[in-house]
């Protein structure tokens, strides 16, 4: 699926702040508790060296996979992403997606498992809003000498008795928004079918 290099980017980002996050919280609630174990979790996971390739690190991928799951909300990320189409949707179509969608999205955060960047992030806040629960957090880093600073915002949704994240806004541009936009152009030219065949040949090129 040809995904924009800026939603690649964004994501990758917003990954990388998940997993290689740290820093003190200004407004600790019940969602910058979640924000901040998962963090906690995956540092742990990152401290084990495993050679790429190896059985290790394929067994830390699933490792680190299976605790994102239970933090990263890909159903509801699809399912406001595609807001326009979703009711209209068979729940053979919809199962298909949303997995494709994880998987997808679960290939960038096995990629980000080989990169070892220094972040430097700061809590900033935890306000709530009609779409839910907001944790801001900025981002510091330093680049061919150059301090670089980025903000990602969590938005999270109580689902059962969890915190779980559903969107990640960075610089103000939401990934449910760019994943709408992207798949409401594929659906006008291509129908629906046509966006799975595009997930799956993304799938096959990040096996």
């Amino acid at each position: 699926m040809s995904f924009s290099l800026r939603l690649v980017s964004m994501l990758f980002c917003a990954l990388l702040v998940v997993l290689l996050g740290a820093g003190h919280a200004r407004a600790e609630g019940a969602a910058t508790t979640t924000v901040r174990k998962a963090n906690t979790t995956l540092m742990e996971l990152l401290r084990r060296n495993a050679a790429p390739g190896s059985p290790e690190e394929k067994d830390l991928a699933q490792e680190v996979t299976n605790k994102l799951s239970t933090f990263l909300d890909v159903e509801e990320l699809g399912r406001r992403a595609l807001k326009d189409h979703w009711a209209k949707l068979t729940d053979e179509q919809k199962r298909e997606f949303t997995k494709l969608l994880r998987e997808v999205i679960e290939a960038s955060y096995v990629r980000a498992l080989r990169s070892r960047l220094d972040y430097d992030v700061a809590y900033l806040a935890e306000t709530t809003n009609a779409s839910g629960v907001k944790v801001g957090t900025e981002v510091r880093s330093v680049k061919s000498g150059r301090k670089q600073t980025l903000s990602i915002d969590y938005v999270l949704h109580e689902s059962g008795n969890a915190w779980r994240v559903f969107d990640l806004i960075t610089d103000g541009v939401g990934l449910v928004e760019n994943y709408r936009s992207q798949f409401n152009k594929i659906i006008a030219k291509e129908g629906f079918s046509g966006l799975l065949a595009r997930m799956r040949k993304k799938k096959l090129d990040n096996n």
